[in-house]
């Protein structure tokens, strides 16, 4: 599946660590109503180009999934502020 890697140069390699680490970064910086979305823009990154079949659930499961989601973040990041704003597509 990587034998792209194989075909490329010490620079071509370069050139893809650092704009992967990019996209990684981009993610690890997202905070407040970021941190509910799906990714994929980082997904695109891929040299697979594929058409990512979700199954999306049902909304009561997938607000038990929000809230579960919410509270390991109070566990795992138990100091951080609070973004504390409503969400604005705008």
């Amino acid at each position: 599946m990587d034998e792209d890697l194989l075909t490329m140069d010490r620079d071509g390699l370069i050139a893809e660590v650092r704009k992967l680490r990019s996209a990684i970064r981009e993610h690890r910086d997202s905070t407040g109503h970021e941190l509910c979305w799906h990714h994929p823009a980082m997904w695109a990154l891929l040299p697979e180009k594929t058409n990512p079949s979700i199954a999306v659930p049902p909304w009561p499961k997938f607000m038990r999934g929000c809230i579960r989601y919410r509270q390991s973040l109070e566990e795992q990041a138990a100091g951080a502020p609070v973004h504390d704003k409503e969400y604005d597509e705008g």
